[in-house]
């Protein structure tokens, strides 16, 4: 199973909306096939790794399958990956953890056992559905998983009061950016952000990713002719983020263009909205060995102050990272 989510990993940021899947095909203790799912529309980990046994002179009759995700029992741009197991007579599938789709969600495991399949279920679990948070978050709420991301100084600035901030954090941390913005269907900052730095918000390692996220820019006063000052190649929009229901709305509005996941690299006051709203899932924050000082520097999260500590919002499952110089806090704020 390790084996099979390493081969899903390959895969990352490249599925959406579609989870990323690994497959590994055993018999008599060997591996006979490998596959992984590419993206979405192609085929699926399952039939990549029957076709890998084949092409090296294995048939699949009789073997042991080893997936991280249960194998789909419904038809959409591919076929059911079950009348696939049937076909081959692959006599027994290890599942990492069942598909939370409600098309499937335990039903092609059922399927595969009332025709005299082996079927375990429950292997790395925190592992396959970390995975796939994101995934297991858009098609059982309807809405991408929001990360915030926040790039500090020890106590806990992210710009000097004029808005300098390169670079608060090291090259490492910021190659870690790009690995974030790979999975990203979407990226928001502040029209401050924008017009302040004029960040490209785009994956520029490695090159020529066919992905790209959509920027969005939180802003009142930002009008179409001035987005496109900044970004010209059209795949940028302007939204409004006053309220939790403007939050919400946008949500479900990504949610129904198949996004799966969406990053907020900032500002404060973004952040802030972001959080006051209840929209974030995950936080990572990315803090450098620097005390900036300054009683107007700006601050990673801004918004109304707060009267009392109760009000502060808790992290589970806090990890903690070295990346570089810099040190790398991550957590959930949902208590998952």
């Amino acid at each position: 199973m390790q084996e099979a989510l390493a081969l899903a990993r390959m895969a990352w940021g490249l599925t959406n909306p579609n989870p990323m899947v690994g497959a590994i095909l055993v018999r008599n203790g060997e591996i006979i096939g490998r596959g992984f799912h590419l993206h979405a529309g192609a085929p699926h980990a399952e039939v990549n790794a029957v076709q890998d046994a084949r092409k090296r002179g294995f048939d699949p009759a009789g073997s042991i399958l080893y997936v991280t995700l249960e194998p789909c029992c419904t038809s959409g741009r591919t076929p059911p990956c079950t009348e696939l197991i049937l076909r081959e007579k692959i006599a027994r599938v290890v599942v990492g953890t069942l598909d939370p789709n409600p098309k499937h969600a335990g039903k092609g495991a059922d399927i595969l056992r009332e025709h005299g399949v082996e079927v375990s279920v429950g292997f790395e679990v925190s592992a396959c559905t970390r995975l796939n948070r994101n995934f297991f978050t858009w098609i059982t709420t309807g809405k991408p998983r929001v990360m915030l991301k926040l790039a500090t100084t020890l106590d806990g600035r992210i710009a000097t009061a004029s808005g300098d901030s390169k670079w608060v954090t090291g090259a490492e941390a910021r190659r870690r950016v790009q690995r974030l913005r790979r999975m990203a269907d979407a990226i928001l900052v502040g029209a401050e952000t924008v017009r302040r730095d004029h960040p490209a918000l785009t994956v520029r390692e490695p090159d020529h990713w066919p992905v790209q996220p959509l920027r969005l820019v939180a802003s009142s006063t930002m009008d179409a002719a001035e987005l496109a000052e900044y970004f010209s190649d059209g795949n940028a929009e302007v939204v409004s983020l006053k309220t939790p229901q403007e939050w919400e709305a946008l949500l479900l509005e990504l949610g129904r263009r198949n996004m799966v996941s969406l990053l907020i690299e900032g500002g404060g006051e973004v952040a802030a909205s972001a959080l006051s709203a209840g929209a974030v899932d995950d936080v990572e924050f990315h803090v450098a060995p620097k005390i900036l000082g300054g009683r107007n520097s700006r601050p990673a999260v801004g918004g109304v102050d707060p009267e009392s500590m109760l009000s502060a919002l808790q992290v589970h499952g806090l990890e903690v990272e070295q990346c570089g110089e810099d040190v790398i806090l991550s957590g959930t704020l949902r208590g998952e």
